[in-house]
């Protein structure tokens, strides 16, 4: 199946009558509703460049599919070698920044995703009809992707013809070879809501968990659980990056185009995570359907939804929810017995409440007289909250209380010590429940540079002589750099980024002495601002100077990230020491569960890059006694120690 609307040799296309072009783009087009503004942008295109590419050899595509940004490029003209990715913009005079990014991102996405691009010349072209002549066009600055080659309607052939070629590429295996992209979990849920399939959206090598064939999976059990009229929960597990909230969305999408009377939805604790899904999902549906994004609001907090408020509907009422269908995102994060009693007592004026949240959860969805399906996402390390009950809650409520519910599980619950430590828990789930190979995804997708970031971290944080060994596996393609200078490592991430890849500046919420420096964490961010806002906006994370702590980032992504390395988590001796700003100085933390919570920080910190990060440690201070030296040289000095590179 062709990618595009229209591919032909330049020869044919120019042969070919203009009506007929337009008929065939205008059938592609589908059930969406042409409007004249695309019809007229066509006829132009079509006009321009059957006058341009006059006596050229080569191919011409209109409308080629980036299926992961959910969008198409104008045009595509390949001569000899070269891969021309032309966006048109039709009576326009200037050269738009926006779109000279737009079309490099094309660019970017076919070179990370598209396997027959990874080492083709690729060449952004933005055509802006009536704008004035740039006589320094950069090719190779072009090529590399660091700018996009400026052109108008006149002069387009002229540029063209220098690189005209009797000798052709294959551009039948370019068009045919595999496309596996990684989306990022915005772009990832903007076109699940449009409803696209996962399949679409996602790469599928054998060499990655295939997210479908988890989405299969728990939509058997839901199937099986429907029918049999039983009640059902699954546990799903997966690395850092992995994609289980891609996978929860993609259940809750899928169930509601199977059956809208399940009312499947997807639920979080993450109000970060919730605000910027909601936010994003509204701008982009209030933009393709000209709606007011309010209006569009509405609806999309029917599809995602903060998990407290679920709760605390279902608190003040006891009939059945109306969902038979709950995905819900980090479930290890629900609040264990006594952090709920506590939140119940002080918030909700309820003293007398004895339940964890997953044991409430579970009796809310109980209340079904026939069937229902709970989804929990579960990350391993991932805890972060005081309170945060892990897994483990989840089944003693289970064991404790519902033992008709048919309980299916990853194998890693019971493999792995970083999900579930109880051996009586573990024993019990092994004798009662059903374990899934495919409840397990065991890539990260989120780095899609190297899949084995997640495990580099791992191991670091271990202090794990795997950490040094690991790190050559994965400094070719992912970029990791170390430096003492807070400006450098501005300048280097945003170096590094080309078109609109996203970047930032994170820290730990810990990390309470950076401020003397200008990175004050215990300023409150807008996420959605944050993560969704354009380079030109100072709220926006492009900007590096509002800081984005765990407790923001978690579950999100950026394609390249400055991490900001704190006191509150320093290597000395060999080992990690641990501690918490308290008034004016700091204080040890000596309790496991409060160590864990400061690791794990750090753990969500150093996975939140796509594509690589530089990290900036502090030199310490002879006067500050809150910063002095031993907080960070130490630190400094292991990372070094593992081969990272220091900038110069």
């Amino acid at each position: 199946m062709s990618r595009a609307y229209y591919g032909k040799s330049i020869a044919d296309f120019i042969q070919e009558d203009n009506l007929s072009i337009l008929g065939i783009l205008t059938k592609h087009h589908g059930y969406q509703a042409l409007e004249k503004l695309q019809q007229n942008a066509w006829e132009k295109q079509i006009a321009i460049l059957k006058s341009q590419l006059a006596g050229l050899t080569g191919y011409i595509y209109f409308e080629f599919s980036i299926p992961r940004m959910g969008k198409r490029v104008d045009n595509i003209v390949i001569l000899g070698d070269k891969i021309f990715l032309l966006k048109f913009k039709i009576g326009s005079n200037q050269y738009d920044k926006h779109a000279i990014d737009q079309v490099i991102d094309y660019a970017l996405d076919l070179r990370n995703f598209h396997e027959g691009s990874h080492h083709a010349n690729l060449i952004p072209v933005l055509i802006a009809e009536e704008a004035p002549i740039i006589e320094d066009n950069d090719i190779q600055a072009a090529q590399n992707l660091d700018c996009a080659i400026l052109l108008n309607a006149q002069n387009l052939g002229e540029f063209f013809a220098s690189f005209n070629s009797n000798s052709l590429m294959d551009v039948v295996a370019w068009e045919q070879s595999s496309y596996k992209p990684t989306p990022t979990i915005i772009e990832a849920a903007q076109a699940l809501y449009q409803k696209h399939d996962v399949a679409e959206i996602t790469r599928s090598d054998a060499g990655a968990k295939n997210l479908s064939d988890t989405a299969g999976c728990i939509s058997n059990i839901i199937e099986k659980a429907k029918q049999e009229h039983k009640k059902a929960i699954c546990f799903v597990t997966g690395v850092p990056g992995a994609g289980k909230t891609l996978a929860g969305l993609n259940i809750a999408n899928q169930r509601l185009k199977i059956a809208e009377d399940e009312h499947a939805v997807f639920l979080s604790g993450n109000g970060p995570l919730v605000q910027v899904l909601q936010e994003a999902l509204a701008r982009n549906r209030a933009i393709k359907n000209k709606i007011k994004k309010e209006t569009a609001l509405k609806e999309t907090l029917a599809f995602i939804q903060n998990i407290h408020h679920f709760r605390d509907e279902y608190l003040k009422n006891s009939q059945p929810p109306t969902e038979k269908v709950v995905v819900f995102d980090e479930a290890q994060r629900a609040w264990n017995q006594h952090q709920t009693s506590k939140f119940m007592s002080q918030k909700r004026g309820q003293s007398d409440f004895n339940q964890s949240e997953p044991e409430f959860l579970i009796e809310v969805m109980n209340r079904h007289q026939d069937w229902c399906v709970i989804v929990c996402l579960i990350g391993g390390g991932q805890e972060i909250n005081t309170g945060e009950a892990g897994l483990v809650a989840w089944m003693q409520a289970l064991q404790a209380s519902y033992p008709d519910w048919q309980v299916h599980y990853s194998n890693l619950i019971i493999n792995q010590d970083n999900y579930l430590q109880d051996t009586a828990i573990k024993n019990w789930l092994s004798t009662t429940g059903v374990e899934q190979d495919h409840l397990h995804l065991a890539t990260s997708v989120r780095s899609f540079r190297s899949e084995k970031v997640s495990a580099w971290v791992h191991v670091l944080l271990d202090v794990d002589d795997q950490a040094k060994l690991l790190w050559h596996e994965i400094q070719e393609n992912y970029p990791i750099v170390l430096t003492r200078d807070l400006q450098k490592a501005k300048a280097w991430v945003k170096a590094q980024a080309k078109g609109s890849e996203r970047y930032g500046l994170v820290a730990s919420s810990g990390a309470r002495r950076l401020k003397a420096l200008g990175v004050n964490v215990k300023n409150e961010i807008d996420v959605a601002n944050w993560f969704l806002n354009p380079k030109d906006d100072v709220r926006s994370s492009y900007f590096l100077e509002d800081v984005a702590t765990e407790f923001d980032v978690q579950g999100l992504e950026l394609d390249w990230v400055c991490i900001a390395w704190g006191e509150n988590f320093y290597y000395q001796n060999g080992k990690w020491c641990y501690q918490s700003f308290k008034g004016c100085k700091w204080q040890n933390i000596n309790k496991e569960e409060d160590k864990q919570f400061t690791k794990n920080a750090y753990r969500v910190l150093l996975t939140r890059a796509r594509q690589g990060m530089v990290i900036w440690i502090p030199e310490g201070s002879g006067t500050d006694a809150t910063r002095p030296n031993k907080f960070y040289d130490g630190t400094y000095q292991y990372l070094k120690s593992l081969g990272i590179t220091e900038l110069e």
